[in-house]
């Protein structure tokens, strides 16, 4: 991996989201520059309220969908722009598909112009329902091209396509990485995904709503764990674009999962079964021997641990509000745009 000393510049689209404002954090702290670009369509303000005071963090509201402006002068852009849970990207599929595939190229052509290396942040939604367990990098998946979720897994395979295009004819530095399921501080309660779906109903004293007979699998992997692995990505030799696999190897079914936040937020509540959804999958788990082999990356925070560290945040953030505090906006006068 090469070595990552020196300041850069570094543009997060989506830098609102979960994914995004964790990555604002972590970038902040080792001294870099960061520009938060989020349309706030399904960011939040309050996910990076306590950076807008820093000296090294700015913002520009904006929809990748439409062209960046190139006097941003980013060194380095990390794409999260697009809704990243079912109940966000099939509340608009038409935009969801232009976010995935107008915003990367969008992004791609500032990347080009300004010689700045690029990450895609991709997904194991292009596996589908795989067919083939664990996933590796060179298994081409099983997507139904026309259904509810296609909007994201054949947007985020397009998405896919053009960096490789672009790594190929215009010769831009290009990463991809497929995200398997990630959890952590600043997930929204109501985004619909399970780990946050659990914690709310959970701490509000809800029956825990599981989809299927809760026999499906999921990977789990903690935020920090996750930026380890895209952080030593983006910083490795120009040869390795990707796509690598990053994600947990340690599956879990749901309603093991239910249970263990039943038993760490102590909650005494029941499970309440519902229909799957449409193209649902009901295994997913990554090979990340990719992964260990080219950036020595591996997941080293427990689930007990991580989710412990999650029910902590939503406990603090499922708390109303006290009616005399200002709201963001007021407290910090609006927004600090970006200057140039």
């Amino acid at each position: 991996m090469e070595s990552q000393n020196a300041r850069e510049r570094i543009l997060v689209a989506g830098g609102a989201g979960f994914l995004g404002s964790n990555l604002c954090r972590r970038l902040l702290r080792e001294g870099h520059e960061v520009i938060c670009l989020d349309s706030f369509l399904t960011g939040k303000r309050g996910n990076i309220a306590d950076l807008m005071d820093q000296p090294r963090f700015s913002l520009l509201r904006h929809d990748v969908i439409e062209p960046i402006r190139y006097d941003l002068r980013p060194t380095q852009i990390y794409n999260f722009a697009c809704p990243a849970s079912p109940v966000q990207y099939q509340a608009d599929p038409v935009h969801t598909l232009r976010t995935c595939v107008d915003g990367a190229y969008n992004l791609l052509e500032l990347a080009r112009r300004c010689k700045a290396r690029i990450l895609q942040a991709s997904t194991s939604e292009v596996y589908g329902d795989p067919h083939m367990h664990p996933q590796p990098e060179a298994y081409r998946g099983n997507v139904n091209i026309v259904g509810l979720r296609s909007c994201y897994d054949e947007g985020k395979r397009c998405a896919e396509t053009l960096f490789a295009d672009y790594g190929r004819r215009k010769r831009v530095v290009v990463k991809i990485a497929r995200i398997f399921n990630t959890y952590g501080p600043y997930m929204a309660p109501d985004d619909g995904r399970v780990v946050s779906n659990f914690i709310a109903q959970a701490l509000n004293g809800r029956k825990l709503t599981i989809y299927g007979d809760g026999t499906q699998t999921r990977s789990l992997c903690y935020v920090d764990d996750l930026l380890d692995g895209l952080l030593r990505l983006m910083n490795s030799t120009e040869l390795l674009r990707g796509p690598v696999n990053l994600g947990s190897p340690r599956e879990c079914t749901i309603i093991d999962l239910a249970r263990r936040i039943r038993r760490l937020t102590g909650a005494d509540v029941s499970f309440e079964f519902r229909p799957l959804p449409s193209d649902d999958p009901v295994q997913r788990c990554p090979d990340i021997l990719l992964a260990r082999r080219q950036l020595g990356w591996q997941p080293t925070v427990s689930l007990d641990v991580g989710l412990r560290r999650t029910i902590d945040y939503f406990s603090g953030a499922l708390k109303p509000a006290r009616p005399d505090r200002p709201t963001f906006e007021t407290a910090q006068g609006g927004y600090k745009a970006f200057s140039g």
